[in-house]
């Protein structure tokens, strides 16, 4: 029978996030999670990842928020040491991507100097999945020796996959109660189907930072309504 990874993405923004996808784990579906090492609530989430070892937590690689983790990125981040990367691969082709490794890897030690142990990567607004970045997470996943969120179909020489199917659509603007439940009658076979969500509870710094921020409540509500799938 098919694994469900329900995974939270955006461990660390916040308080708000923080105890959402706790709750979202301890009271829902929730089985894994990626952490922003960058962002401010990271150590209070490293504190409730210690408290919830059950819960897997990966590693939220991110270009497009926040500080930089790096003093060494000067073409990424501006006078304040804020990134100024937009979310758009189309407006970024240009990318110092030796400075995304720097700036990634230093985000990856971050996470290491936790004592916690990476289950896996992916990245905040899926920046991981730029063709310009792709050898730059392949550098880093085999250096680590970590599986990584799918963004190709089929296999893709280099890279280990974090899951065989990777599954977006639990996000927006009217999203069902019962998602989960039929979300089972899609998958069969012994197959590992990875399923991101945001839960969170609202806060201050999430309505001010996050364009995506009441839907995580709602998130929060189907999640841990839903029938352990």
């Amino acid at each position: 029978m098919p694994h469900f990874i329900i995974n939270a993405d955006d461990f660390g923004y916040s308080r708000g996030v923080n105890y959402g996808i706790i709750d979202a784990h301890t009271d829902g579906i929730v089985n894994s999670a990626t952490m922003m090492v960058n962002m401010p609530g990271a150590q209070h989430a490293v504190s409730l990842a210690k408290e919830h070892p059950e819960l897997q937590v990966g590693i939220h690689l991110t270009l497009t928020c926040g500080r930089a983790a790096s003093d060494q990125v000067p073409s990424l981040i501006d006078d304040n040491g804020y990134f100024k990367i937009k979310n758009d691969s189309n407006q970024n082709q240009n990318i110092n991507a030796a400075e995304v490794e720097i700036e990634w890897e230093t985000q990856i030690q971050r996470f290491l100097s936790f004592g916690l142990a990476p289950s896996h990567l992916d990245s905040h607004h899926h920046v991981h999945s730029w063709p310009v970045l792709e050898q730059v997470i392949m550098n880093l996943a085999n250096k680590y020796d970590l599986p990584v969120r799918r963004f190709w179909e089929g296999e893709k020489e280099g890279l280990q996959a974090f899951s065989d199917v990777f599954v977006h659509t639990f996000y927006g603007d009217d999203l069902s109660p019962d998602y989960f439940t039929e979300l089972k009658k899609s998958y069969q076979g012994d197959i590992r189907v990875e399923i991101m969500c945001h839960p969170a509870y609202i806060d201050e710094a999430l309505l001010k930072g996050s364009s995506y921020c009441l839907q995580r409540s709602n998130e929060l509500s189907i999640l841990m309504a839903a029938r352990r799938i």
